[in-house]
């Protein structure tokens, strides 16, 4: 299978077409099917995470889904925020988490790492090769 590219809007809408999206090529990929609950998971928090980036900073630029196949199933999700505000939040405390000064966009950010890890064995977080941005990148074994 060629690489299935997704990118929206960075509104919520979006997430549910996503996750469905990346479980369809997920199931015709050949993950096994105990593992989709966790794909569909997985690529909703991502998703998420990018989608709540993009509206604390005010940013239109669609956010970026690509699915591929090639030996495993692989799924990169990419935001076009700053760097330093992608990662920041994933090193608070309880404590620091529990503040009510934080919004629901801090906390979806923050958090998101936190429950990505628990969704993914093969988890990636790093900054884009080109231009302003983090590209998640969360890969499953293929049932072949």
């Amino acid at each position: 299978m060629a690489t299935v590219r997704l990118s929206f809007s960075p509104a919520p809408v979006h997430v549910r077409t996503a996750r469905l999206v990346g479980v369809a090529v997920a199931r015709r990929a050949g993950v096994r099917e105990d593992l989709l609950d966790e794909v569909r998971l997985a690529i909703g928090e991502a998703c998420t995470r990018a989608v709540a980036l993009h509206r604390q900073y005010g940013l239109t630029d669609p956010v970026l889904v690509e699915m591929s196949d090639s030996g495993r199933y692989a799924v990169r999700v990419v935001d076009r925020a700053p760097i330093e505000a992608s990662i920041g939040l994933h090193a608070l405390n309880a404590d620091q988490l529990a503040n009510e000064s934080l919004n629901e966009d801090d906390l979806t950010t923050g958090v998101g790492f936190a429950l990505l890890a628990g969704f993914v064995d093969d988890l990636q977080v790093r900054p884009v090769d080109e231009g302003v941005g983090t590209e998640v990148r969360m890969v499953w074994p293929l049932n072949r």
